[in-house]
């Protein structure tokens, strides 16, 4: 991990800063975290956390981002990024660090932050400038106050207070949240989890005792799908977790190509409420 990097990470147990190492990260009070062979670094501090997705989901992810059906939810991403201050971008629930790459593009330092192992493998390789840490939002994120230009949150848990401690005054909180006609048509063929429709309620009150929304966009785009990817994209989300693989190959088998699909997303922009 680039030293540039390391000086926005602080200790899970202490909160002090770190020293880089070839190795491993260590603070001034002796807690050491070795850094991964696949090059992310662990900084649950042994604390239980979720085991987030699993290997399989995160290779049907890796497929579908990168054959490009997403495409138009990365560019959005990035160019909304592009307009803010420069700095440290942090994804959370960043998965492979796909649309951190996007928006980082060689110019910004990046970190990915992740509690699936199997995702950070990937992220760690996502770009010179990206950095991979395995941590739990819900348990704090080892990053210094407001470090963070921009936070990322693409379809990932989100943590108000969280996030407007880590992000600096003037940065900007990016959110992309499935909008109510996301890979509908999938999900009435295949019988898969559908939009809650109460999730833009939720977000605001996850988000407004911390934060201001300042922008909203729709991204919304359709999409014509092989079956190997239509089967990726089933088994990247959470209906992986409550569908049997083999029937959902079955469906896709006796479904004619390309199989359709619209591609719907709430993006918003949200600022740090000013102090009182």
């Amino acid at each position: 991990m680039r030293p540039a990097l390391i000086t926005h990470l602080r200790c899970p147990v202490c909160r002090a800063p770190f020293s880089p190492g070839e190795r491993a990260l260590r603070c001034p009070q002796g807690h050491a975290f070795d850094v991964a062979r696949q090059g992310y670094v662990d900084l649950t501090a042994g604390r239980p956390a979720p085991t987030g997705d699993t290997a399989e989901m995160v290779a049907a992810r890796e497929a579908l981002l990168a054959a490009g059906h997403f495409g138009a939810l990365s560019a959005a991403v990035a160019e909304l990024t592009g307009r803010e201050r420069p700095g440290l971008v942090v994804e959370v629930g960043a998965g492979t660090a796909h649309y951190l790459a996007a928006a980082t593009a060689g110019e910004r330092d990046g970190l990915a932050i992740d509690t699936s192992k199997p995702a950070l493998r990937r992220a760690a390789r996502a770009g010179e400038r990206i950095g991979a840490v395995r941590a739990d939002v819900w348990q704090g994120l080892p990053v210094a106050d407001h470090a963070a230009a921009v936070i990322l949150d693409v379809f990932a848990p989100r943590s108000g207070a969280e996030f407007a401690r880590v992000l600096h005054p003037q940065g900007a909180l990016v959110v992309a949240t499935p909008a109510a006609g996301h890979l509908a048509e999938l999900v009435d063929a295949l019988g898969l989890i559908r939009v809650d429709p109460a999730k833009g309620e939720r977000l605001h009150r996850s988000l407004d005792p911390w934060f201001l929304r300042a922008e909203a966009r729709r991204v919304r785009t359709p999409l014509a799908l092989g079956r190997a990817d239509a089967f990726a994209l089933v088994g990247m989300g959470p209906s992986a977790w409550h569908t049997d693989p083999d029937k959902i190959r079955a469906a896709l088998e006796g479904m004619p190509e390309p199989i359709p699909a619209t591609l719907d997303v709430d993006l918003t922009v949200w600022r740090p409420r000013p102090k009182d």
